[in-house]
C-alpha cells in the first residue's frame, strides 16, 4: 500500500531501493506519528472536517494503536511504505472509509516533521536525564575526594599539584555547559509543523495554534516553508549539542583509560568494568571506556554527517532527507547508554590516595615555593630562577602542604555553585508542558 500509488506497478528493485531501512527507522517514529495523528484530527472535528462520533472512534483506535507502539508490538507490513502508511492502513481496516479522512489538510512532509520533533524532543528529555545522573555521580565523587591530591598535567609532563576533587568536578561543570547547548536544541526542535503540509499550506481552514497547544510546543514554525527547510536544520543542531556532551565523555574516557593503567595507578576500575587477556593473566583492560571513548567520537561525527547530506539543498522537500534518519535515531540510544555506563563506572570508582608519596611527582612542588618566596617579598623571576637552580642542583625539598583558596581551586571547589548552573538549566527546559500535553492526548 502506497498512498501516492495510482494506476501502475513499481517495479520491485526501485522500491526496494527507494524505501530503503524507511521501515526500520520509522518504527523509532511509530508513538509519535500516533500522537501527531490525534492533534491533528482534533483540530480536524474543530474546522467541521470530522463529525464528533468520528473523532471519537478514531482517536478511540489511535489509543490502542499507540498502546501496541508502548509494548513493542507495531509492526509496518512488508508491503506498507512507512508508519504513516501504516497506521493509516490499521484505523481504515477497523473503522472503514472514516480511517482514509485523518489526511486532510496534511502531507507526509509535516506529518514526518512533527514526528521527527516529537521524538526528538523526548530523546532530549532523556538524554537531559542522563546526564544530570552522570553530573551528580561527578560532584558526590568531587566532593568525597575534594583532600585527594593528583599531580596535574600539560605537555603530559608532570606540572602542578591538583586533586580528584578538582578532576571529577571539571567533568561536571563540562557537563553543566553541555547542558545549555541542548537546551537551545530543545527550543528550536519544540516549534510545530504541523499544517505546513508538503511546504506551501493547505487551502483548507487548519488551526495551527490548536495543534501547537494539543502537542504541547512552545510555538510553531510559522512560515510553512520554513517549516519544510528545518528538516536536517533541526538535526543537525541537536547533533552538535549531542556531539558537545559526546566530548566530555570521550575526554572523561581517556583520562580513565590513562589513570588506570599501571604506569599511572591513580584510579582503580570496577573488576566487572574490566575484560582479560586470552594470554596474559594478568590484564584487566579498560574496555568499557574504551568503546565509551569510540562510540563518543563516533557521535562527535554526526552533525557532520547531516550536512554532508543536507548542506547543498534548495528548500523545498527532498529524498536526501531520508537518509538523515539511518544517521540520527539510532544516535540517542548510543549516547544514552554511554552517559549511563559512565555513571555505573564513576560511583564504582575509586581512587589512590597515596600517589605523592612517589618522589618522582616532588618537582611539582616548585611552583608553591616560587609563589611562598614571592609572597615573603622576593621579585618572582628571581624566586624562579632560585627555585630552578635548586632543582638542577638536587637541593629541592617539596613542601606538600599546599593551601588554596580562591575560587574554583583545590581548596575552594565552588561545586555548589557548579550545581546550581546546572540546576537553573534544567529547569529552563520546562519539560512538563509536554508531558502534560502528551497525557491529555492519551486520556
Amino acid at each position: 500500500m502506497k498512498l501516492w500509488e495510482k494506476d501502475f506497478e513499481i517495479n520491485s528493485e526501485i522500491e526496494q531501493f527507494t524505501v530503503g531501512r524507511d521501515r526500520e527507522m520509522d518504527l523509532y517514529l511509530a508513538r509519535y506519528d500516533v500522537l501527531g495523528s490525534m492533534a491533528h484530527i482534533t483540530m480536524l472535528e474543530s474546522i467541521g472536517l470530522l463529525t464528533s462520533d468520528e473523532l471519537s472512534q478514531l482517536l478511540s483506535a489511535l489509543r490502542d494503536i499507540h498502546a501496541l507502539c508502548e509494548k513493542g508490538e507495531f509492526v509496518i507490513e512488508d508491503d506498507v511504505e512507512d508508519v504513516h502508511s501504516q497506521v493509516e492502513l490499521m484505523l481504515t481496516r477497523r473503522l472503514g472509509d472514516m480511517g482514509k479522512k485523518i489526511h486532510s489538510g496534511r502531507s507526509r512532509n509535516d506529518q514526518v516533521l512533527v514526528d521527527l520533533k516529537l521524538f526528538t524532543r523526548q530523546q532530549i528529555k532523556d538524554i537531559a536525564e542522563e546526564v544530570k545522573t552522570l553530573f551528580d555521580e561527578l560532584i558526590a565523587k568531587s566532593e568525597a575526594n575534594k583532600d585527594v591530591l593528583m599531580p596535574g598535567y600539560t605537555h603530559l609532563q608532570v606540572a602542578m599539584p591538583s586533586s580528584f576533587g578538582l578532576w571529577f568536578g571539571a567533568y561536571a561543570e563540562s557537563l553543566a555547559d553541555d547542558m545549555l547547548f541542548l537546551q537551545a536544541a530543545y527550543r528550536m526542535t519544540n516549534r510545530n509543523p504541523l499544517g505546513s503540509a508538503a511546504g506551501y499550506g493547505s487551502s483548507f481552514p487548519l488551526n495551527r495554534t490548536m495543534t501547537t497547544q494539543l502537542l504541547g510546543f512552545d510555538s510553531m514554525d510559522y512560515n510553512v516553508v520554513y517549516a519544510q527547510m528545518g528538516r536536517g536544520k533541526m538535526e543537525r543542531n541537536v547533533a552538535f549539542a549531542m556531539a558537545s556532551i559526546a566530548g566530555t565523555l570521550a575526554k572523561l574516557a581517556f583520562d580513565a583509560c590513562l589513570f588506570n593503567s599501571q604506569n599511572f595507578s591513580f584510579i582503580h576500575l570496577p573488576k566487572e568494568c574490566t575484560t582479560g587477556s586470552s594470554i596474559m593473566p594478568h590484564k584487566k583492560n579498560p574496555d568499557v571506556f574504551e568503546l565509551i571513548r569510540a562510540k563518543s567520537n563516533k557521535i562527535q561525527s554526526l552533525p557532520q554527517q547531516v550536512m554532508l547530506i543536507m548542506n547543498n539543498l534548495p528548500c523545498g522537500y527532498f529524498r536526501d532527507l531520508q537518509i538523515i534518519k539511518e544517521v540520527f535515531l539510532p544516535a540517542f540510544d548510543e549516547l544514552k547508554d554511554c552517559l549511563r555506563m559512565t555513571a555505573y563506572i564513576i560511583h564504582r570508582m575509586e581512587v589512590n590516595k597515596q600517589i605523592l608519596d612517589a618522589p618522582l611527582y616532588d618537582p611539582m612542588f616548585s611552583v608553591e615555593e616560587v609563589n611562598r618566596l614571592a609572597a615573603s617579598g622576593m621579585p618572582f623571576r628571581d624566586a624562579y630562577k632560585k627555585v630552578g637552580l635548586d632543582i638542577e642542583a638536587g637541593r629541592f625539598v617539596a613542601d606538600k602542604h599546599i593551601h588554596h583558596t580562591h575560587e574554583g581551586s583545590i581548596g575552594n571547589l565552588c561545586n555548589d555553585r557548579i550545581a546550581d548552573l546546572m540546576d537553573q538549566t534544567l529547569a529552563g527546559f520546562h519539560f512538563e508542558k509536554m508531558v502534560e500535553a502528551e497525557k491529555a492526548l492519551l486520556g
